[in-house]
């Protein structure tokens, strides 16, 4: 049995935008980026914490104290993993570990992923790429998908809009294209910070210089996170940023399709 311990959040069973076919996601604590736009505020810190609750009756406002994460360990998930076995091999599906940042969690996520493998269930890791080369190569070299975000190619904006730089993350995405991992290019379109014209041209520049992207994914902004900040009492910084237009995504999916990679509105 194995015993290795981590922190998650949630685990969400018949999900179908975490990669191919029916899947389980399931959601780890911890991120080192704060994304104005991220849609899982409450993953980012990478302990248990305790957060009030909030939700409305009729005219009267309740609060309630709950935590967010537990405690688990690869033997736990593996328990649940199993009562969906049926559906991964049926949808050509399987488990997606995401977060947060599942590299924040190595040696969960390692174990997690080892254990997933000897039962022949397929992998596929969510992941933002910004983690020591080590770590990263060990990780991403036993998942059988990576679900890789590229944000922004300026530096100095990604540094002000996610608090680090994206050197890392640049840098152990030409790493993994040497793995032969299968790799989804996923792309949050925020409207004005990551759609703008410069930006998408950079990140075309970038990824027409490297051989085995298997797909790109265009994620479109919504705000359904806002439940959530005011669900869990945390600030959003991006509460007055209107829904990016289709129009303008289908010219952005044109663009990338000149690369003759595979591109998707959402993944």
């Amino acid at each position: 049995m194995n015993t290795t311990q981590g922190i998650i959040f949630d685990i969400k069973r018949f999900a179908v935008h975490d990669g191919p076919g029916i899947r389980q996601t399931i959601f780890l604590k911890g991120c080192p980026l704060r994304c104005w736009w991220c849609h899982n505020p409450e993953s980012q810190n990478p302990a248990i914490e305790k957060a009030y609750k909030s939700y409305k009756i009729e005219d009267q406002e309740f609060s309630e104290e709950i935590e967010i994460g537990r405690i688990v360990n690869v033997a736990d998930v593996m328990r649940v993993i199993r009562k969906d076995i049926l559906y991964f091999d049926g949808s050509g599906g399987g488990v997606t570990l995401s977060g947060g940042e599942p590299l924040h969690q190595p040696d969960f996520t390692c174990e997690l992923l080892k254990a997933c493998r000897a039962e022949g269930i397929h992998t596929a890791l969510d992941t933002c790429g910004y983690a020591e080369k080590d770590v990263f190569m060990k990780i991403a070299g036993m998942s059988d998908l990576l679900l890789y975000d590229l944000k922004l190619m300026d530096d100095e904006l990604h540094q002000n809009f996610t608090g680090v730089s994206n050197e890392i993350i640049l840098s152990n995405l030409k790493l993994a294209i040497g793995l032969g991992t299968t790799i989804f290019i996923r792309i949050p379109l925020i409207p004005s910070i990551t759609d703008t014209e410069k930006n998408i041209t950079s990140i075309w520049e970038f990824l027409s210089e490297l051989k085995g992207i298997s797909e790109i994914d265009l994620l479109p902004f919504h705000d359904f996170a806002k439940s959530k900040y005011r669900r869990y009492e945390k600030a959003s910084l991006i509460d007055d940023i209107e829904v990016e237009p289709s129009s303008n995504i289908q010219e952005i999916k044109e663009t990338f399709e000149i690369l003759n990679i595979p591109v998707k509105i959402g993944g």
